[in-house]
């Protein structure tokens, strides 16, 4: 640990509101960070700015048919809040309201701002603090504060990925993308072709078969999708019986347990784990189905995520005849639908785009240091939370391979104890630190997933030595973080006259 002690006061002027930190989102990360912070920093003064008019993040912003986990809600939700319904594979509407419920509870609600569009942000090293410029109603507002937390996850909320398809400006039905779904979209007895094979339109596709007069999921390849029940008869036994909190804890590591098992498996054993897989395929569709043809990927199990058919639906939707899945290569578009390479023309009234979103490093806000703009991804990640010489920031990063949330609760215990340790110790920034030392970089995300191979640099870096590299590992991250040496690679310093954290 290096400390540096420099003198400086803080002028903000009249028009700037002044806070200990500002985080950036209201949905499960910036909640989540608000909750730690508190937590540990009694007196912190805090405010979240949220771009959008209602709680929920992602969870708010995808309005689609059938819209849930992909994963447990078990880990999903807060390890201190327990998740009430019996379902643990959740609705989107169902987490949306729980971290309604959440935010309430704690008065986290009071303290966001919402229609806060984060356009930059400036730190001030002879003062110490963050600048932050913000588009409120076509107006500029400016916040400052000592520490900057990003839950603003991954990718842009503007812009899905879209390709461009031939002959899409002929064609004369409705093309709408999951990532903006138009709320009045009446569907019922449309012929609608979902264009994806990932977990949004595995979860799509026989949500619309409910009301649809038909529903062909067109892919390019196929991708592996894994049956699971909505309610695990063993974690639904304990809940039971058990008290909620304990029951909570249980049902939480069980999942954390058993998606882990999957995942190693995968990568250990692929060969065992591709013929599971396809077992559990061929015994969901009706004989003599062509599983090879639909559902026999060209990589491996957890070279790409695993989608998650909860309650087997789709798999249920195929053997019904509600859906058809159709692998093929699109030639063009025509005034009434798709022309395939193979010749075969689709119609349909409804053509859903659930071909995959874009990274996108600090939900696109521009950052400089002392007026010099920084490029996220030419920094190194330091415990997958915080920037290579970038004072007083952290950045909340899920894992690809499991639960959003078994990160980011660690990543906000983290910058809690950051906060409360510089706060006792009279420190005024801190920033990790890498040196002269070489570090080989790797990606960050080892998964093939198309939105990571269309920006593989989209992220910061990582390195292959800790602190420095982001591993997709939460058992060896949970080990790590329960021994965490808060100074390892750190450089703090202070600045004089500034006040310590609020009492």
């Amino acid at each position: 640990m290096t400390t540096i002690e420099h003198d400086s006061q803080v002028d903000t002027g009249g028009n700037t509101e002044q806070f200990d930190v500002v985080i950036i989102g209201a949905g499960i990360s910036g909640l989540g960070a608000a909750y730690r912070l508190v937590e540990r920093n009694p007196g912190a003064r805090y405010v979240i700015l949220e771009r959008r008019d209602q709680i929920g993040g992602t969870w708010d912003l995808f309005r689609y048919p059938g819209v849930r986990s992909d994963s447990s809600i078990f880990t999903l939700s807060f390890p201190y809040e327990p998740w009430t319904h019996r379902d643990g594979v959740a609705d989107g509407a169902d987490i949306r309201n729980y971290l309604i419920d959440f935010a309430a509870k704690h008065r986290i609600d009071s303290h966001i701002r919402f229609g806060s569009y984060v356009r930059s942000a400036d730190w001030d090293s002879t003062t110490d603090t963050w600048t932050v410029q913000v588009d409120q109603g076509g107006a500029t507002k400016s916040f400052q504060a000592r520490f900057l937390f990003f839950g603003s996850g991954y990718y842009n909320y503007d812009e899905p990925y879209v390709p461009e398809f031939p002959g899409i400006d002929k064609y004369e039905g409705v093309v709408a993308n999951p990532q903006h779904w138009p709320e009045d979209l009446d569907y019922t007895d449309k012929r609608v072709v979902v264009i994806g094979s990932g977990a949004t339109a595995v979860t799509l596709v026989p949500a619309l078969a409910e009301r649809a007069a038909k529903v062909v999921m067109l892919q390019r390849s196929p991708t592996y999708v894994f049956p699971g029940k909505r309610v695990n008869g063993i974690v639904q036994f304990v809940r039971n019986f058990a008290p909620r909190k304990f029951s909570h804890w249980f049902a939480r590591w069980f999942a954390a347990l058993f998606e882990g098992v999957v995942w190693f498996l995968s990568r250990k054993f692929p060969a065992m784990m591709r013929g599971f897989i396809r077992r559990r395929a061929t015994a969901n569709l009706p004989s003599g189905y062509p599983v090879d043809v639909h559902f026999k990927p060209r990589y491996n199990p957890w070279d790409q995520r695993l989608c998650l058919d909860a309650d087997g639906d789709l798999f249920n939707a195929v053997s019904a005849g509600k859906v058809e899945i159709i692998t093929d290569h699109i030639d063009r578009f025509d005034a009434t639908g798709i022309w395939l390479k193979s010749g075969q023309h689709l119609t349909a009234d409804i053509v859903a785009t659930a071909t995959g979103l874009q990274l996108q490093a600090l939900g696109g806000v521009r950052i400089s240091l002392d007026g010099n703009e920084i490029k996220p991804q030419d920094r190194y990640a330091y415990k997958a939370h915080m920037l290579e010489d970038v004072p007083n920031l952290a950045w909340c990063l899920g894992y690809t391979n499991a639960s959003w949330t078994l990160r980011a609760d660690m990543t906000a215990e983290q910058f809690a104890k950051l906060v409360a340790f510089m706060d006792a110790h009279g420190y005024t920034h801190a920033y990790p630190h890498l040196g002269d030392e070489p570090m080989p970089e790797k990606l960050s995300w080892d998964i093939n997933a198309g939105y990571v191979q269309r920006a593989p640099h989209a992220l910061p870096k990582s390195g292959t030595k800790r602190p420095w590299n982001v591993r997709q590992n939460f058992f060896a991250d949970a080990v790590d973080h329960r021994f965490d040496r808060i100074e390892e690679s750190m450089i703090f310093g202070r600045v004089a006259h500034r006040s310590p954290l609020s009492a």
